[in-house]
């Protein structure tokens, strides 16, 4: 049975999606971040980072949401892209994991989590995020999915990010989406998948702390701690 430490932030949602398009057994255990639970000890010891998602297979805690959809594709033999594909989908998986994730985070920080004016950080994650986009954008132009003419974990790990991208990139949605017709082609065809609908009947079952108050802000940003001390 596999344990998914969860929330339904972008990351944590790759990994749910994953898991219901394979139809694995799996427990969800919710992990309210806000609440600081992803600080526990118990926590701590299946994921170091403090970071959702993750996941515990037979003992094995697999953490870092691209890590654990190439473990399941592994361990399942689904949604892996052909061998003469395997070098796009371990380039276009790291770009996910090491550009779109984390400059799209970055921005939505920046834009919405600060009170604090910072026009140059927002500069610099708005470009950035703005830049990677188009080129997924640009892919998706060519072809239906990410990686070769199927379906695959390169998807999961795009969709995760691109239902949110009006929220990491602010301004008109309706102008964002004229700029992202194909994104938003590749998004609709995601969400009308059977795997979606079960996500959505899990959200309804399952609550996190909304309010982005004082405690929240002590365990999602512990670096205002360090500004506190000075």
């Amino acid at each position: 049975m596999i344990h998914c430490y969860f929330t339904f932030a972008p990351n944590p949602m790759k990994v749910l999606l994953m898991l219901e398009e394979t139809e694995l057994d799996y427990t969800p255990v919710p992990i309210d971040t806000r609440k600081g639970e992803q600080f526990a000890p118990e926590f701590l010891a299946i994921n170091p980072n403090a970071k959702v998602p993750a996941i515990v297979d037979d003992g094995k805690a697999v953490f870092d949401s691209n890590a654990i959809l190439l473990y399941l594709a592994e361990k399942t033999g689904q949604f892996l892209p052909g061998d003469a594909h395997r070098h796009e989908m371990l380039s276009w998986l790291m770009f996910i994991a090491s550009g779109i994730g984390p400059f799209s985070g970055q921005a939505v920080h920046f834009r919405h989590h600060m009170k604090e004016e910072n026009v140059y950080a927002l500069n610099r994650y708005d470009f950035e995020a703005n830049r990677h986009w188009t080129l997924i954008e640009e892919r998706l132009s060519r072809q239906a999915w990410m990686v070769g003419d199927q379906y695959s974990i390169v998807d999961m790990a795009c969709w995760g990010w691109a239902r949110l991208i009006p929220h990491a990139l602010g301004g008109d949605e309706k102008a964002l989406w004229e700029r992202f017709p194909h994104i938003q082609r590749f998004i609709s065809a995601i969400n009308s998948r059977p795997a979606v609908a079960r996500i959505d009947a899990l959200k309804r079952q399952h609550s996190f702390k909304a309010e982005n108050d004082a405690e929240a802000r002590k365990h999602m940003f512990p670096q205002l701690a360090r500004l506190q001390m000075t």
